[in-house]
């Protein structure tokens, strides 16, 4: 069973975002990370690219497959975490620690339309 972390946000696409104040970090979940097994590249965006929810902001390779990143919501991208350029690994070892992008938000209300972890949890299984 793939982990799931109470107190975030999901998509059915398998992207993950947790909330603090008015931004939001994103990155992929356990599931996704496990499907696509071991990752070899991550495209990251620029900081300060406008993001839409449910649009492509990413792609992340693996030895199996290529895959886009959806952005659960809307906003400013005002970091991007350099760490995976270099070590797209981390995100196997912790999806929830490493994320991909940090969101200024721009309409939090876009969070209601995302799963809790026991809606996600049903996805899964």
């Amino acid at each position: 069973m793939s982990k799931i972390v109470e107190g975030l946000y999901y998509t059915n696409t398998h992207e993950w975002v947790k909330v603090e104040d008015e931004f939001a970090y994103v990155g992929i979940t356990d599931y996704a990370q496990d499907s696509l097994g071991e990752i070899v590249f991550v495209e990251l965006p620029e900081e300060e690219d406008q993001v839409t929810a449910g649009e492509e902001f990413s792609a992340i390779e693996s030895v199996k497959a290529a895959s886009d990143v959806l952005s659960p919501v809307t906003g400013i991208i005002v970091l991007v975490n350099d760490d995976l350029e270099d070590n797209p690994e981390l995100i196997n070892e912790d999806p929830y620690e490493n994320w991909i992008i940090k969101v200024e938000l721009e309409d939090k209300t876009e969070l209601n339309k995302l799963l809790n972890a026991s809606e996600y949890k049903e996805i899964c299984e």
